[in-house]
């Protein structure tokens, strides 16, 4: 059974993270739910919630996207279901239809994606598919919230007399009005609408002679509206009908509401089902935001927070576009308590209330924002003192509240317990607090609970130091500036740079070394002994980066050249083939020209025909027997090499030419008169020297582990030597 105290929610600002969470639920249903969250149970509740949201979150971006799951809280309705004889209105029969219709849809929709979706289906196939509500209520009732013609036969009838007598009323009062307009009876606006009825605006004076029954005047009484007294029956006949109407709609609604009654616990059901999807959709939105995921979740007692983010802290720094540092943190059977020490404002609390909030989150069912190998437990209990606690209510001071808090602790821990604590020890005399925090902290050890807390104290460093299960820890700071660099070391107690603080705010160095003298030799040496092996720490860890960096640069650069010399190899091959064909056709034309010369020499033909013969079967006894095909390939091998050596060397003269053609254009500059001391080096060169001595245009060049002489002209000057 999880335990998880009101208080400890507060201090880890759990109200402020579902007040955020709430902002994204689509109802005012959901949003009160989420308020109200809690951590589950027990772990099965825990995981399963879990799931759910992952589930959820993955259709962000697959192309099963969940369907939407809006809808309108049927609460009034569901209480009218309950009261005998009780009628609903027609709006309320639209949400039960739309609600009923959702719910079904995202039912449906579960059961055919099971596979991507399993713990939602298992949670929407609880529910029964009851389509008839809705066929009920759309049978009747039609989109726009009008009860439809053809509800019922007798509703059909009545509505087709009345827009029959409508016509008449229609047809009569246009009767009327243009057999008194030609009378000069009526005024300019001729007729107005009085009590939803058409009537003749008549002049006063006029009135007796126009027969109807007069409904009203004008302000002024110079207008009297009068009802034609051919339409005053109509509208009795008509008047008779729209009550029928209102009988026979009032008499469908009774029968549509009892129909629907029988129904009431499923659409209770309905609701209830909407309202989960709604508070697990606004969990899943909320973990995007924050790019939260699920962890591993482990049975043993196991915590590994990999680039873990305080997320009301990330969200408000993303507001203002601000760095946020994530930690990483580890808890396990051999490493139970961290002890996190180091100066104020460094991200000691914040360290601390990122662990509490992630568990606390993890077991409200909330996807947490670290890296997605990390791994979390479920714990049983989380305790928490953190903050200022003075009790006002309760007249306790801060210690005296610390110490009510400590006693519950003692009574509570055991090893499913996580507790943090802030500042453990604060509020009574360092010495005596510090030492009953030690006794404290020794029995939450020996229960084996798991544990962070942030102290000054130096005795509780030391206990962290010689107890195998418990470990050290510090915020980084900059050893130079004393700026906080918001990073968890573990292994190493912080120093609190109390006395380098205080001289960088500008306290005189002599009250400093007063204040030293003041407090055991002991303290101020292990202090600085602290600082200096985080200062010792910081640079190593400098160096590790770098040289990271660098193997990963020479690893980098060793790939690129091991491509390059691959390619290279590739060229020279494809070089070599063409350098040996022209060599061989070289070869075959000196001699075909020995043949020639011989030949024009003596004009022996047989003599010719036989070297010629010779020559053939030679080079033939050299060729491989490959095959048709083979050939082909061979070709377009060598003619797309020798293409691309044609291109090469004629990009390369084009070049030279170009080059050439702007040297002959630009004016030559003047080169600058070297002397000694000048630091030079060759033209096209890299190494850079300094001249030593110039003899006769010849230079003496130092390169520091050799000098050389090099002609003054073939030299370029990288720096003139300073007067």
């Amino acid at each position: 059974m999880i335990h998880i105290h009101h208080k400890t929610l507060q201090d880890l600002e759990l109200p402020t993270l579902l007040s955020q969470i709430s902002a994204y639920c689509k109802t005012e249903l959901g949003q009160n739910q989420v308020l109200e969250i809690t951590p589950y149970a027990s772990k099965t509740k825990v995981i399963n919630a879990l799931h759910k949201v992952h589930e959820y979150i993955s259709s962000f971006d697959n192309d099963n996207k969940i369907p939407k799951h809006s809808f309108q809280d049927i609460n009034a309705a569901l209480k009218m279901l309950t009261i005998e004889d009780s009628i609903l209105e027609l709006e309320s029969f639209i949400k039960i239809a739309t609600l009923a219709d959702t719910s079904i849809d995202l039912i449906l929709f579960f059961k055919k994606f099971e596979t991507y979706y399993p713990t939602l289906n298992a949670l929407s196939s609880e529910h029964e598919i009851a389509k008839d509500i809705s066929q009920s209520i759309r049978k009747i009732i039609d989109r726009f919230g009008e009860v439809k013609d053809k509800a019922s036969d007798i509703l059909f009838g009545i509505r087709k007399s009345i827009h029959q007598v409508r016509g008449q009323l229609n047809s009569s009062f246009i009767s009327a009005l243009q057999t008194y307009s030609g009378s000069d009876y009526l005024d300019d606006i001729r007729e107005t609408v009085l009590e939803n009825k058409r009537v003749l605006a008549v002049k006063a004076m006029h009135r007796r002679k126009v027969k109807g029954s007069i409904l009203g005047s004008s302000k002024t009484g110079s207008i009297v509206y009068i009802e034609p007294e051919a339409t005053l029956q109509l509208h009795r006949e008509l008047n008779n009908l729209e009550y029928e109407e209102r009988e026979e709609i009032n008499k469908i609604l009774k029968s549509l509401t009892n129909h629907l009654r029988i129904y009431h616990p499923l659409l209770q059901d309905y609701q209830k089902f909407l309202t989960q999807i709604d508070v697990i959709s606004a969990k899943a939105l909320y973990s995007q935001s924050i790019n939260g995921v699920l962890p591993t979740i482990t049975n043993d007692r196991f915590v590994h927070l990999k680039d873990a983010y305080h997320p009301l802290l990330y969200l408000a720094n993303k507001v203002e576009r601000k760095t946020t540092y994530p930690q990483t943190i580890k808890l396990s059977k051999d490493n139970r308590i961290i002890v996190i020490s180091g100066p104020n404002a460094g991200g000691k609390s914040i360290t601390l209330k990122t662990v509490g909030l992630l568990q606390v989150m993890l077991q409200c069912g909330v996807l947490v924002p670290v890296h997605e190998r990390s791994t979390m437990c479920i714990f049983n209990r989380i305790l928490s003192d953190i903050g200022d606690n003075q009790s006002i209510e309760n007249h306790l001071s801060t210690y005296s509240y610390r110490l009510k808090q400590m006693n519950y602790f003692l009574k509570k821990c055991n090893d499913k317990t996580l507790f943090l604590i802030d500042e453990f020890g604060t509020g009574s005399d360092p010495e005596l607090g510090g030492a009953l925090a030690e006794t404290f902290l020794e029995v939450f050890y020996d229960r084996e609970s798991f544990g962070i807390i942030t102290t000054h104290y130096t005795n509780l460093k030391l206990l962290a130091n010689e107890l195998p299960y418990m470990q050290n820890a510090s915020m980084r700071f900059d050893e130079r500036s004393l700026e906080p660099i918001y990073k968890l070391a573990l292994g190493q107690a912080g120093s609190s740079f109390t006395f380098e603080v205080a001289q960088k705010n500008g306290i005189p160095y002599s009250l400093i070394n007063k204040a030293k003298k003041k407090i055991e030799r002991g303290k101020v040496r292990f202090d600085k002994t602290i600082a200096k092996l985080q200062k010792e720490r910081s640079k190593l860890e400098k160096t590790e980066r770098s040289l990271k960096v660098n193997e990963q640069k020479k690893i980098a650069e060793a790939d690129k050249l091991e491509e390059i010399n691959t390619k290279v190899k590739k060229k020279l091959e494809s070089y070599q083939e063409l350098f040996d064909a022209n060599q061989r056709l070289i070869y075959l034309g000196q001699k075909i020209d020995t043949i020639a010369e011989r030949y024009h020499n003596n004009k022996k033909k047989g003599d010719l025909m036989n070297e010629c013969f010779k020559i053939i079967q030679i080079e033939n006894s050299k060729r491989k027997k490959i095959a048709p095909k083979q050939k082909k390939i061979i070709k377009a091998k060598t003619l797309q090499v020798k293409k691309e050596v044609e291109k090469k060397v004629a990009v390369i003269r084009e070049k030279k030419k170009e080059e050439k053609r702007k040297a002959a254009l630009q004016p030559l500059k003047p080169k600058p008169v070297l002397k000694v001391g000048d630091r030079v080096r060759l033209e096209d060169g890299r190494a850079v020297g300094t001249i030593d001595k110039i003899e006769k245009q010849k230079a003496v060049v130092n390169y520091g582990l050799f000098t050389t002489s090099v002609s003054v002209t073939q030299l370029e000057l990288v720096e003139s030597a300073k007067p």
